[in-house]
């Protein structure tokens, strides 16, 4: 095996077999003296010798390639030298950020540095130097350390004697940089020529261009000497060769002027103040008459300089024809204001008579503003005395059953509900006519829920004028407002029941037109003739063939406005002495298998109630009709006047109620609201709860869904009260949460 690594240098190879040739001799040696017969001692030499002139040829052969390797280097690097003192440029290569070989012209460029341009200089020292030498005039930019460590750089440096050189630096990718030196001298002052021809090509295109010009143009230094100006500046202002030279001052040249009778002498005073306006807005334009009665459009420019530049055309004859215009325009001025004189007194007669018609209109809507108010402000003591009345007539009518004042006491049931009508009505018009955002309250509503009600409240009155009343069943849901949607499909079929003769037929339903919701009532009444179909939707507006005493005309007026503010379409056909069929066309509202209301659709039972009822009322009338209706039912009442007294009754009982009734409006800023929530934290039962009050507002309803109560409204309907406690009691009251499940599925709707 081959004991010397032949990929070492030649010194190493020498080196290593000096000390194997050694450690061979000193082996043979003690051979030699440990020997115990010639022959070995002989075979001994004779091995040893063969051994060191094999080492002696490789240490030979080693020598020989190491002078070998040795001048080729020598040769390699000379021809290096050649090569870069033959090249034109400046050359320089550094490894690990030192100068390692440069040629001539890299060294000596900066005679007065290049003494310390030598192998071993650091790449950040260099620039340095190159910074500190004095034939360095400037350098194109500022070289930074970071931009030194970069692989790229390009500078154009200027050195003295208009000499002018760029470097650029390349990294390779070993790591080695490699600066290169190239003169662009010859370059730069070509393009210097270059730059001034084309500057003074230009200065004879911008003569040619200044001479050429239909306005005569002058520019002024900043200190206000004439620098150049046209031919044409000298023609308009009548002035000689001679009169206008180089380094004239602005004010020689306006004294000039002024003395040519040119201009007034009150321009003169006039142009410090153009001036200033020039100097601050950097333009300036004024038209100017001169004593010849020539007329000049002057216009001046500030300069880059701080110069300006002014100006001139002549705009006599433009002026001349804008002067005629207007003497035209004036006399015709004069014409159309004598004309003008008198269409004004006859506007002024007019705007006389449209201000009475106006403030008799304004005094007209302040009665009706206020006719609103009234009767929006007087809503709740206005039905505060027919609720009480109402509670206490079906409270005598269950008492008078079968005696002499039965039929007494139904007349007057008839009168109370014929006032009850008239004021919902009353009050409807109002708030529909006001500006009240909260007029109309649209909602996604379960239409079948409606009809349904629709049908039950009205199948009495049916019953009694002999009018067979049929339902087609429906399970569409619109978008409109609860409330007022009730109140239109009411009116619509009580009036077919009212104008339809015993015997006859009336039917209600819905169809599906697309994605719209068409409510019909079709009925075999009397009929409407042409003339009145758009008449009857008017206030206190009937048909001409309406018998006398049949209603006031207010229903269909609630029904138009209900659908105006809503967006629905509402329209008639009807033939006389055949019949009518009113429609109303919705927004039918796609909804995921919601399931229709679990409310009662049948009368209460004649099954005493034997609930515990508290009612919370603060005027004592109705607090005493309340309890009597109540109690007729066969309840516990307990009456309370305020939520103070309602807490004392249940902490006496020691037991939550089976039922709240609470108006909202009570005494001392205490409302049904305070009452419902503090019945239920003194109990930790979620008392089942009914708000009867005369207050529709929208906030109200919004309260009822958030606090889990029903909204009735003032005068109430005994019909529906009653199965609305039986179905509120079945469920068994739990623990107070903030929402529970919707009461009847009228959570935040009013029952009427």
């Amino acid at each position: 095996m081959d004991m010397i690594d032949r990929s070492e240098d030649a010194d190493i190879q020498v080196a290593r077999q000096a000390k194997i040739i050694d450690a061979l001799v000193r082996r043979a040696t003690r051979q030699n003296e440990v020997g115990t017969t010639a022959y070995s001692a002989f075979q001994s030499a004779i091995e040893l010798q063969a051994q060191v002139a094999a080492k002696t040829r490789d240490l030979e052969r080693a020598a020989t390639e190491l002078e070998s390797v040795r001048f080729e280097r020598e040769r390699t690097r000379r021809n290096l030298d050649e090569a870069l003192s033959a090249m034109g440029d400046g050359l320089a290569l550094f490894t690990d950020k030192r100068l390692d070989i440069c040629n001539d012209l890299f060294q000596h460029l900066l005679v007065d540095v290049s003494d310390r341009v030598v192998p071993g200089l650091g790449l950040v020292e260099y620039f340095d130097l190159l910074a500190q030498s004095e034939q360095v005039l400037s350098v194109d930019s500022r070289v930074t350390p970071h931009d030194i460590l970069a692989p790229t750089l390009s500078l154009v440096i200027e050195l003295t004697r208009d000499r002018w050189y760029r470097l650029n630096m390349e990294r390779t990718s070993a790591g080695t940089r490699i600066l290169l030196l190239t003169e662009i001298t010859s370059l730069v002052r070509q393009n210097r020529v270059e730059k001034e021809r084309l500057i003074d090509r230009q200065a004879d295109y911008l003569q040619a261009v200044f001479a050429n010009m239909t306005s005569g143009v002058c520019t002024f230094s900043s200190t206000g000497e004439v620098m150049m100006h046209n031919l044409q500046f000298r023609q308009l202002l009548g002035l000689p060769y001679a009169a206008v030279q180089k380094g004239m001052t602005l004010h020689r040249l306006l004294m000039l002027l002024t003395h040519r009778g040119l201009i007034a002498d009150t321009s003169l005073e006039m142009v410090e103040k153009w001036q200033a306006r020039l100097l601050r807005a950097g333009r300036f334009r004024r038209r100017v008459r001169s004593g010849t009665d020539r007329v000049f459009d002057l216009q001046a420019n500030m300069l880059p300089d701080g110069g300006f530049l002014v100006e001139l055309k002549d705009v006599t004859l433009e002026a001349r024809a804008t002067e005629m215009l207007e003497n035209r325009v004036q006399e015709r001025t004069a014409e159309l204001t004598r004309t003008n004189q008198r269409l004004t007194e006859q506007y002024e007669e007019k705007a006389r008579v449209e201000e009475e018609l106006r403030l008799a209109k304004e005094r007209a809507e302040a009665a009706v503003s206020s006719k609103t108010r009234f009767l929006a402000a007087a809503s709740h003591d206005l039905l505060q005395p027919i609720n009480a009345a109402k509670l206490l007539i079906a409270t005598l009518q269950k008492n008078t059953a079968g005696t002499a004042h039965g039929q007494m006491t139904e007349r007057l049931k008839g009168a109370f509900t014929s006032i009850e009508h008239l004021l919902h009505a009353l009050l409807d018009i109002s708030r529909l006519d006001s500006n009240d955002h909260d007029a109309v309250s649209p909602s996604t509503l379960h239409l079948g829920n409606i009809l349904q009600g629709v049908f039950e409240d009205q199948m009495p009155l049916a019953e009694e004028r002999r009018v067979t009343l049929r339902m087609v069943p429906c399970d569409c849901h619109v978008r409109s407002d609860p409330v007022y949607l009730l109140r239109s499909i009411q009116n619509l079929v009580v009036n077919a029941i009212q104008y339809t003769e015993p015997g006859g037929k009336v039917l209600f339903g819905c169809r599906r037109r697309g994605d719209k919701v068409e409510f019909q009532v079709w009925d075999t009444g009397i009929g409407i003739g042409e003339e009145d179909k758009t008449r009857i939707f008017e206030e206190f507006a009937r048909a001409g063939n309406v018998p006398v005493g049949s209603g006031v005309g207010l229903g269909l007026s609630i029904v138009e406005r209900t659908c105006r503010h809503l967006g629905h379409r509402l329209w008639v056909s009807s033939e006389l002495g055949v019949g009518s069929v009113f429609r109303i066309e919705m927004a039918r509202v796609e909804t995921a298998g919601e399931p229709r209301s679990s409310a009662p659709s049948h009368p209460a039972s004649d099954v005493p109630l034997e609930h515990i009822a508290l009612v919370v009322e603060n005027d004592e009338d109705v607090l005493f009709a309340t309890t009597q209706t109540l109690q007729s039912w066969g309840a516990s009442v307990l009456p309370a006047a305020s939520t103070e007294e309602a807490l004392r009754f249940v902490r006496d009982m020691g037991m939550p109620p089976d039922i709240m009734l609470v108006d909202y409006q009570l005494d001392g800023g205490d409302t049904g609201l305070h009452a419902i929530e503090a019945i239920r934290r003194e109990t930790g039962i979620n008392v089942p709860a009914i708000m009867i009050t005369a207050d529709r507002r929208e906030s109200l309803l919004r309260a009822g869904e958030s606090m889990d109560f029903t909204v009735m409204t003032k005068p109430v309907q005994l019909s529906r009260l009653r199965p609305l406690i039986e179905w509120k009691v079945q469920g068994q009251p739990g623990p107070v949460q903030p929402k529970v499940a919707h009461d009847m599925g009228l959570q935040g709707h009013t029952l009427s």
